[in-house]
């Protein structure tokens, strides 16, 4: 089942991540599991296995050796925190094997983060009185004049103040702003309230 779901995750989306079944007892089957679903074998990582013994020292069980069992190819990532040199996160091709302790599975994801980034944007929104239809020339008009810039339109029924969200977002800022104002000029008095032009991401 694991190898089925995570070859079909990975076929379909640009990362996927696993939780959990990467330690050193019969029931940790994950690493082997990602291994069959992508046709590999599992290996066991020398850079890793230094790791492991340099951890347990002459405590070291054998079992504690499966952690450094990995996918045939697999790499290790590593993040900027020191903790992070010791137990650096396994990947496989688009999947990230993390562990299923939820405070390590948070900080690991935190470890690896920057990777999923993706390049800031600035967004706008203005708050109008004004039904879609009537609305959709003028966002027609813009979206032509703006290409850039990614225009969204969303009718609201609970609020009593506006009718529709119009959302701007776009990499440029400058054309952001242009597409705001302008759409702003088109509707005047329609616009009930504005939230100008930022930075997110």
């Amino acid at each position: 089942d694991i190898a089925a779901a995570v070859t079909d995750a990975s076929a379909r989306f640009d990362h996927v991540f696993t939780s959990g079944g990467v330690g050193p007892t019969h029931d940790d089957i994950t690493m082997a599991a990602i291994s069959r679903g992508f046709g590999t074998t599992v290996m066991r990582h020398p850079e890793l296995e230094a790791k492991v013994r340099g951890y347990w020292k002459d405590q070291l069980a054998d079992a504690n050796l499966r952690l450094a069992d990995v996918p045939d190819g697999a790499e290790l990532v590593y993040g900027p925190d020191p903790a992070s040199k010791i137990w650096p996160v396994v990947c496989y091709r688009n999947v990230y094997i993390l562990p299923g302790v939820l405070a390590l599975l948070g900080r690991k994801f935190v470890e690896i983060r920057d990777r999923f980034r993706s390049e800031p944007v600035t967004a706008a929104r203005l708050y109008l009185d004004i039904e879609e239809g009537e609305l959709a020339p003028h966002l027609d008009a813009v979206v032509a004049a703006h290409p850039s810039v990614r225009v969204g339109s969303y009718p609201r029924f609970a609020e009593r103040d506006f009718r529709v969200l119009a959302t701007l977002e776009g990499p440029i800022a400058g054309e952001v702003g242009a597409a705001f104002e302008a759409l702003a000029l088109r509707l005047g008095a329609r616009v009930v309230r504005r939230e100008e032009p930022h930075r997110v991401g």
